[in-house]
């Protein structure tokens, strides 16, 4: 039964020099003075013309960097292009706007599919000869919601390195798969948004040094869909090369991606959805990005197109067939609270003991039979009568934990890993409901940028800066470890030892396969 139950749940380089010198000459006197990127300058060169940035703190912002073409028109549902080169130089000192979603708690509305920018944060004085080690983050939000804009990085930059934020194409814009869109019969669609991921990867490997940072130093970091993101890029053959160690916070919950024919399928439903039962890419390249936003999904997820994509997540990380680089992965203790919590609000209630089982059935997509046999294994008994609390258990233990516990154990076979749990029973909570939530899903973010930082205790802010102190290590050495901080060993399939991120300080710990009873989910 419990295989079973397994089954179910598988879840021309002359030419650029010549027009830079010529927009060098356009540049006013102060300003050129500084456009070399020499002692912190605000007027930095790019590949594509001189972009001006601000000091905000103790670090310069460099804020709305066009890094690709706008996917609009002929371009909306191709894979991204580099941009063009502009003249002058460039504002960057306000971000650009999101990728088209549904507003929410979790991103800001928008319908501008012009929304392909970056930002770059780096230390006041830092200088091209520096080569400061680079942290590229990608953002969560089911691949549907999220922007590079509501994460600010100065606590990682305060530790001398450069931050990369990104916008990415969500939701179907961002991952529609479709025969009409490929270039080929057969062909790869889909995985868009990962298409736009590796372009900002390649526009960070020809210019971050002139802001400072190394290219051949660059970690990708990622929480929820970020995380997934990274998992992808971990196993994307075109991503070779372009990131030098990488950390997944919680991104394990979807190790399986769907065919290109399945992916086709559901795509094909899609565009009858929203008026283009012909099926043809220029009908769907005509539908207005609100039509679009009000029919698709609340997640979406990658699919195994034959080029970003050939090999599902799991079976590649089993197989080594990764971008081998050193890598921390980790989850929260109780990261399906979240999501209980999330139904506690929409339905306005809490779960009912008598709707556990349906509950099990609905968060897994399992047979009534099936979901009473796994209720067995997370007995309302064990949670106070609780079924939130229960559910939270089975939740976190099934999509999350065991998944990266699973990634863990494949991955250190071929490179450094290294596992963390996220578990202060006591993070300030995004919402009240009637349950504790414990150390929910997306918790640990509020320890690593400073705006999400607003009601941290004195012990807390102490994990806070043994968390940033460790993520930016790993970014400079690809260990985590110094002597400032409690090491945090290695993870090895025998011993499994994890660090424990608990206020006030992280410690190592044992016994996560057991806890989270890893035998029932094949993890």
């Amino acid at each position: 039964m419990r295989r079973r139950a397994v089954r179910l749940l598988t879840v021309t380089t002359a030419v650029a020099a010549l027009m830079s010198a010529l927009v060098l000459v356009a540049i006013p006197a102060a300003a050129a003075g500084q456009a070399s990127g020499r002692s912190g300058g605000l007027v930095v060169r790019t590949d594509k013309g001189f972009v001006r940035g601000s000091i905000r703190g103790g670090h310069r912002e460099f804020l709305g960097i066009p890094y690709a073409a706008p996917p609009v028109g002929d371009l909306r549902w191709q894979p991204a292009e580099e941009h063009a080169r502009w003249k002058g130089v460039l504002d960057a000192t306000r971000f650009g706007s999101p990728c088209p979603q549904v507003g929410g708690a979790f991103g800001p509305a928008s319908t501008n599919e012009d929304c392909l920018f970056l930002n770059v944060s780096t230390p006041a004085g830092s200088d091209p000869v520096d080569r400061l080690p680079v942290m590229f983050w990608i953002h969560g939000g089911a691949l549907v919601s999220g922007a590079g804009s509501l994460y600010d990085p100065s606590q990682l930059v305060a530790r001398g390195v450069v931050v990369v934020t990104i916008n990415y194409r969500l939701g179907e814009l961002g991952f529609l798969a479709h025969s009409a869109l490929a270039p080929s019969p057969g062909g790869p669609a889909g995985n868009y948004g990962l298409t736009d991921q590796q372009e900002a990867l390649r526009w960070t490997q020809r210019n971050i040094r002139r802001f400072g940072g190394d290219p051949a130093n660059v970690t990708i970091f990622g929480e929820s869909a970020g995380g997934l993101s990274v998992h992808s890029q971990l196993v994307s053959p075109l991503a070779r090369g372009v990131f030098a160690k990488a950390i997944v916070e919680s991104g394990a919950y979807a190790m399986t991606q769907a065919s290109l024919a399945e992916a086709e399928k559901a795509g094909s439903a899609f565009a009858s959805q929203v008026g283009c039962t012909g099926q043809s890419a220029t009908c769907l390249r005509g539908v207005p990005v609100a039509t679009l936003l009000t029919n698709q999904g609340s997640i979406v997820n990658p699919n195994l197109d034959g080029r970003v994509l050939t090999q599902s997540i799991g079976p590649a990380l089993a197989a080594g067939n990764f971008n081998r680089v050193p890598v921390i992965e980790g989850t929260n203790h109780d990261e399906w609270a979240l999501f209980v919590a999330l139904t506690e609000l929409i339905t306005g209630h809490p779960l009912a003991a008598a709707n556990y089982v349906a509950a099990i059935q609905q968060t897994l997509g399992v047979s009534a039979p099936v979901a009473q046999f796994l209720a067995g294994f997370y007995p309302l008994t064990n949670y106070g009568g609780n079924p939130s609390l229960a559910l939270t258990a089975l939740g976190t233990d099934a999509i999350f934990a065991c998944n990266a516990r699973a990634a863990l154990r494949s991955m250190s076979g071929f490179v450094p890993t290294f596992q963390y749990e996220f578990s202060d029973q006591n993070a300030p909570p995004f919402f009240k409901v009637s349950f504790p939530m414990g150390a929910y899903h997306a918790a640990e973010l509020q320890y690593l940028f400073a705006n999400l930082d607003g009601t941290l205790t004195a012990d807390q802010r102490k994990l806070s800066a043994d968390m940033v102190g460790y993520w930016t290590q790993f970014a400079r050495t690809g260990s985590p470890n110094s002597p400032a901080r409690r090491a945090w060993p290695a993870y090895m399939s025998a011993a499994e030892m994890f660090q424990s991120l608990v206020p006030p300080s992280p410690a190592p710990s044992s016994g996560f396969a057991a806890e989270h009873q890893c035998s029932v989910w094949g993890g």
